[in-house]
């Protein structure tokens, strides 16, 4: 899952399963553009690093095909230079997973390039009784941890980049490691799509297996939809017949010269039916900005701390 620095390792995996609805209950309100207000001079991205980071993904990006297409996709949301500007993500991210019997809601910001993160975590419990808390976690980029340490969800070393990952989709596929695969054309509602299946190197990130498939519309370039696999935790390897999560992305908003998507459905996925009709998972952004200062001091843990390995880490 959470990543060691860039450029010596590719990006977080995702890790979601499981049912999920939206969590309503935790007061999400309308996406907003974030506070942009909080970016002094230092919080900034200095541009020949902007240059070469673009032109290192350009390249690679425009090896294939399917690379092609998600270079197409990523223009599409504002482009390589726009997102290689962005010192930073952050939002309130809200989650709730039925069958996991989960819900919660925190603020996060991460880094974009190093990939470390920290969440004030404000509400969390079962999902139909998630309730305010005072309580943190992070990834550190060489450890994850909670506070309190009496609290046993969310995983934070699951937790700390997956909102992230999903948000930031197109973008953080470009990140060294991934690679890329045309599929034929697929539709959604009649809507023809270009297919780009993801997957990674070796050793890339927590959960290597992971695989995405991107649904990018012909017209716009836009993602629309993606499928995914998770492998976080299991002893399995690239070719496993793991489960597949449709994931629609809705209600994209434009904030700091990037298009994102501020609402996600997942549906169980079958190759010969296609998505499901029962919603399987669900999550909400808010509070969007992409200039909002990094405050490195919440990378520590306090006292009352718990440090969370890798499964079978000890």
């Amino acid at each position: 899952m959470p990543l060691r620095p860039l450029p010596l390792a590719p990006p977080h995996r995702l890790v979601i399963g499981g049912a999920l609805l939206l969590a309503v209950a935790l007061g999400v309100t309308g996406c907003g553009t974030g506070d942009s207000s909080s970016s002094p001079a230092a919080n900034v991205v200095p541009e020949d690093e902007v240059e070469r980071r673009v032109a290192d993904a350009r390249n690679r990006l425009s090896q294939n095909e399917g690379g092609q297409h998600l270079l197409r996709a990523i223009e599409a949301h504002g482009g390589l230079p726009a997102w290689h500007r962005a010192p930073t993500s952050s939002y309130t991210w809200t989650y709730a997973n039925e069958g996991a019997d989960l819900r919660f809601k925190s603020f996060l910001v991460v880094d974009n390039r190093t990939r470390r993160a920290y969440h004030d975590l404000l509400a969390v419990g079962a999902y139909d009784d998630a309730r305010p808390v005072d309580a943190r976690f992070a990834w550190t980029g060489e450890r994850a941890w909670i506070a309190p340490a009496s609290l046993e969800r969310p995983n934070p070393r699951f937790w700390a980049l997956t909102g992230f990952y999903f948000q930031q989709i197109p973008f953080v596929l470009a990140d060294p490691g991934a690679r890329y695969e045309a599929l034929p054309d697929d539709s959604i509602d009649g809507t023809p799509h270009d297919m780009v299946r993801v997957t990674f190197g070796k050793n890339v990130g927590d959960s290597p297996d992971d695989t995405y498939v991107l649904y990018l519309d012909k017209e716009t370039g836009r993602v629309d939809a993606i499928r995914y696999t998770v492998s976080y935790g299991r002893e399995v390897g690239a070719d496993a017949d793991l489960p597949q999560t449709f994931f629609d992305y809705q209600d994209y908003v434009t904030v700091d010269g990037l298009t994102v998507p501020t609402r996600f459905e997942g549906y169980a996925y079958d190759e010969d039916d296609g998505p499901g009709d029962t919603l399987r998972n669900e999550a909400v952004a808010d509070s969007i900005s992409y200039r909002r200062s990094f405050d490195a001091s919440k990378l520590e843990p306090p006292e009352n701390a718990r440090v969370v390995s890798l499964p079978g880490e000890t």
